[in-house]
């Protein structure tokens, strides 16, 4: 008997790739999948590790990861140790945009999605930085690592 909770939610990953202008493939849907499961960015090589028993090669992981990037449901990161990372673009307002944080013992990525922060420019300093910033990456040690 099929899973009603995982038909559903395989049902909006096909419409939300369809409303993106592209066409429903594997390789899109596995991305897709992945990345809602795990809930963190992933790098190309992560997820080609994680889905390899799918016999998807890499160059096709790498290719639906950029048109994913490019019709606008994936957000394409760099955490400062100049890898690529993709998440799921939020398009939700209850799931805005969010800071990371990365362990710098063990490298370990976390999404803040609860985590607000607000910049306030000091005083005399240009306020248009502050409205120009498009990512927030939080570096130190994790629990575990600390």
């Amino acid at each position: 008997m099929p899973r009603p909770k995982a038909r559903a939610s395989l049902d909006l990953l096909r419409d939300a790739i369809r409303e993106a202008g592209l066409r429903v493939t594997g390789p899109r849907i596995a991305v897709l999948e992945h990345l809602h499961g795990t809930g963190t960015p992933s790098s190309h090589g992560e997820l080609v590790e994680a889905l390899a028993h799918l016999g998807f090669d890499a160059a096709t992981l790498y290719r639906n990861l950029i048109d994913l990037t490019r019709a606008g449901l994936l957000n394409r990161i760099n955490l400062g140790d100049n890898v690529w990372r993709f998440e799921l673009r939020a398009r939700e307002a209850h799931h805005p945009e969010h800071p990371h944080f990365v362990c710098t013992q063990c490298g370990e990525v976390t999404c803040l999605s609860t985590v607000r922060v607000k910049l306030t420019p000091a005083p005399g300093s240009n306020k248009s930085v502050v409205g120009n910033i498009s990512e927030i990456l939080i570096k130190g040690q994790c629990a575990r690592c600390a």
